[in-house]
């Protein structure tokens, strides 16, 4: 008799398993080749928005991550033959949602990597949290360190030889009855930057328990988003501003309606 899987198991698209600490009590949906969200694409660059669940890179897992599944869209589209080149230049937690890019040449890789190396790209980032963060208008600097083991960071407010610098921007955008909606700008690129800071604002993220919320998300999810990129592109010299919708949600709903409401 065929045994379906753990409690403590969620199965992905391809057949395989992902453990979770606590099991979702919502199904988690994976990008394919099918269902993939493309925001933009050209030649040289294609940007797609990652769902909650993707895996941005391989995780030794054994299950397929968006960067495979972006180089088998591109691969069936255009009917290249074999595997179509695709390189990584960024990444996004796992449980994060939103726009992220991709190289289709070693060409535009190269370039896209030196860009946010040299912070040549502006990320905006849309975040749920409660309570709301202790200004309108925020301009916050820390040092994070980053415990391996745990696979988290830690904000402190002064600098040390195992800590990096850390800066980004926010503002409070609005609030529901019971949630904060915050854009944030970061200046730099560090390990769960904003989900560390917000959690030293003592303002954590929805879902986001690993840093203070005192609950999961029924999709394991937390309520982070890249909403938008900002950069010029590596090829074609041009500005491209590439925005992703977020999540259907409830709060991701009434996000975008406030956002609408006051452009």
């Amino acid at each position: 008799m065929a045994q379906g899987p753990r409690d403590d198991q969620s199965r992905r698209n391809d057949g395989t398993f992902h453990r979770f600490v606590k099991p979702p009590k919502a199904p988690i949906v994976h990008s394919t080749k099918d269902n993939l969200q493309v925001l933009y694409e050209d030649n040289h660059i294609v940007a797609v928005n990652k769902r909650s669940g993707d895996v941005v890179q391989g995780s030794g897992t054994g299950e397929a991550s968006l960067c495979e599944v972006v180089a088998e869209y591109v691969a069936h589209k255009y009917n290249k033959p074999g595997k179509a080149y695709i390189g990584t230049v960024h990444r996004l937690d796992r449980p994060v949602s939103g726009v992220i890019l991709y190289a289709r040449t070693s060409k535009a890789h190269k370039r896209l990597s030196t860009m946010f190396r040299h912070r040549e790209m502006q990320k905006t980032y849309w975040a749920v949290v409660k309570p709301a963060p202790p200004e309108v208008d925020g301009h916050v600097i820390n040092y994070l360190a980053k415990n391996e083991k745990l696979n988290k960071s830690f904000a402190h407010d002064k600098p040390a030889d195992n800590r990096k610098e850390c800066e980004l921007m926010y503002r409070l955008r609005g609030k529901s009855d019971h949630y904060a909606f915050v854009e944030v700008l970061p200046k730099t690129g560090r390990h769960h930057q904003i989900r560390a800071t917000m959690a030293q604002l003592e303002c954590p993220i929805k879902g986001d328990v690993k840093y203070g919320a005192r609950r999961t998300n029924d999709n394991a999810s937390i309520h982070l988003h890249a909403r938008r990129i900002d950069f010029i592109h590596p090829v074609k010299r041009e500005t491209v501003s590439i925005l992703a919708p977020p999540p259907d949600d409830v709060l991701w709903d009434a996000f975008v309606a406030m956002d609408r409401g006051q452009r």
